[in-house]
């Protein structure tokens, strides 16, 4: 508005100089001022005054304007002194108009960002006049916040700069605002990548167990016919085992996909770190695991999915850090929160167990370690690595009340410290396999879509006495329970089966007889799925594969209930 009143009035002026300059060659030709001429210099001179004032009430209003504005304003040299700005700017810097006036625009700019914002001003022309930036600036409080701007180059007539002026605001919300709103796509992607993978390591381990089902029934009707003391004996109680040991490998594997989904229970460290150890040894054979481990550990509250996960993440840190291999070490002990000194933290009173995780790697320069546990920190690239391993473990760790740090020097190797809340509670042992064999001379109804699990089941119940009866889906199962239900003392159910699940099977057979008895067999583990079919009156579970001696003291649990 300024410039437009200046130039309209310094058009007008010009024309009224060449008027005047008109006059005054009348006046010298005629040697007096004639009454035209006196009138006419009398409406310029009134006319220049009310130009004036007119020029002076826009610039009054264009001030008021500006100065009242919410968003800051300045104007600068070609050399970034500040020669003009309003009260928004003034207060951003908590600075008097004096006290800016004269300071070089781009000395606020924080690092790189006063280089490239000088380079774009230097670039503007008459043709492109304009340029929108973003950068950071250093706060009064000497905090980094950042700023947005409209940048424009006024050049007069023959396009020569005259200076540049910039209209601007503060944008750190909004950049907090995408920045947490890009972490929780990429955590969205993340669970949904996990999701997948979780459904996939499911079906795997479903399929997986269902085959080692098939070896386990053959080995034990094997083990029946054989005399502990012949020579093949010893050979298949070891497959045995392996079979055992491969069906633990599928229950990790899902435990680590579905990060959680047991629920918090006592659990025994040592031996999660014992069993997700052996399984990282088999992947991992150029990395020697030591073990030092207190016999006398106490229990932890805790789901075991998420310990897993948090462990899983320190192997993979650890492969990273020696990839041409090492040694890494595990150490736990019981401890107290006196003990817990020199940390950032203030533990709560209690007991506690303290899992040391040591690797020979490559170890951290001390910016790596301060960032370690940040969401989306890597130092793998971005191909490589999603930076959510160590802040996922951090995250669990305080979940569960406890705390994690972290000791490491570049070429010295890293050490992990995890301390978790010790519980009274008991820890629930395993079970024993038993030795002997059930009989029973009991009516079976086996319900599964596999052949393989199919045949060798049928042979196992043949063999300990049960008459058997095949059904391969749950609709053949129905069918065939409402023809023999009298005869039928208990039925067997896979739990994943097309069509119809063997949870909705369970209940239609429940509702067709209250009181059926029903074992739930499933290459899943009981959490889940079949937890809620327990809950819904099943009598009981049995996770594949098991051997003759377990399925015939399950169903014989079951029968004498009655």
């Amino acid at each position: 508005m300024k410039e437009v009143a200046k130039i309209e009035l310094e058009q007008k002026l010009k024309q009224s100089r060449k008027e005047i300059e008109h006059y005054k060659r009348i006046a010298k030709e005629t040697g007096n001022i004639c009454l035209r001429e006196t009138e006419a210099l009398s409406q310029l001179i009134l006319w220049r005054k009310q130009a004036e004032e007119k020029l002076r009430e826009k610039e009054e209003r264009y001030r008021t304007v500006v100065e009242d504005m919410p968003a800051m304003i300045c104007r600068f040299l070609c050399d970034g002194t500040l020669n003009f700005v309003n009260s928004a700017y003034c207060n951003y810097f908590n600075k008097k108009k004096e006290e800016l006036i004269g300071q070089n625009f781009f000395q606020f700019i924080v690092g790189e960002d006063q280089y490239k914002v000088k380079n774009q001003f230097m670039s503007l022309d008459s043709k492109r006049p304009t340029i929108t930036y973003d950068h950071q600036v250093i706060a009064p409080d000497g905090g980094i916040r950042w700023q947005q701007w409209i940048g424009r180059a006024i050049f007069n007539d023959q396009h020569n700069l005259l200076e540049y002026q910039s209209i601007g605001r503060d944008i750190t919300e909004e950049k907090i605002a995408q920045r947490e709103k890009t972490m929780l796509e990429i955590q969205l992607q993340q669970a949904h990548k996990m999701q997948a993978i979780g459904t996939l390591a499911s079906g795997f381990a479903h399929n997986f167990n269902n085959l080692l089902m098939g070896i386990m029934a053959n080995i034990s009707l094997m083990l029946l016919d054989v005399d502990p003391t012949h020579q093949h004996y010893k050979y298949l109680k070891k497959i045995e085992r392996q079979v055992n040991n491969g069906s633990k490998l599928t229950g990790q594997l899902t435990g680590y996909a579905r990060a959680g989904r047991d629920g918090a229970k006592p659990i025994n460290l040592n031996q999660l770190l014992k069993e997700t150890c052996d399984t990282f040894k088999i992947a991992k054979k150029e990395i020697l695991i030591h073990q030092d481990l207190d016999e006398k550990l106490h229990g932890i509250e805790s789901d075991m999915g998420q310990i897993e996960q948090v462990l899983l993440n320190l192997y993979v840190n650890a492969v990273d850090a020696m990839p041409e291999g090492g040694e890494l070490f595990f150490k736990t002990q019981n401890i107290t929160d006196k003990e817990i000194t020199g940390k950032p933290y203030d533990p709560k009173p209690g007991d506690y167990i303290l899992l040391t995780v040591r690797d020979t790697g490559a170890g951290m320069d001390s910016e790596t370690k301060e960032r370690i546990f940040e969401p989306f920190f890597t130092t793998k690239g971005l191909t490589q690595g999603t930076g959510l391993g160590l802040s996922s473990a951090y995250s669990i760790i305080k979940g569960h009340g406890g705390y994690i740090d972290v000791d490491s020097e570049k070429g010295c190797g890293t050490t992990f410290n995890i301390y978790l809340p010790a519980t009274k509670k008991e820890v629930e042992k395993e079970k024993e396999l038993p030795e002997k064999i059930i009989t029973g001379n009991e009516t079976v109804l086996l319900v599964d879509d596999e052949d393989m699990v199919i045949e060798g089941c049928r042979e196992m119940l043949t063999k300990v006495g049960y008459n058997v009866l095949i059904a391969k889906n749950g609709k053949n199962a129905i069918e065939i329970y409402k023809e023999k239900q009298d005869k039928i003392d208990i039925v067997i159910i896979d739990m994943i089966m097309p069509e119809l699940s063997g949870g909705e099977t369970y209940d239609k057979l429940k509702e067709m007889n209250p009181d059926i008895n029903v074992l739930l067999s499933s290459g899943h583990s009981i959490d889940g799925q079949a937890t809620q079919i327990l809950e819904r009156g099943c009598n009981g579970f049995i996770q594949k594969p098991f051997n003759i001696n377990v399925l015939s003291m399950k169903i014989k649990e079951i029968l004498d209930q009655k």
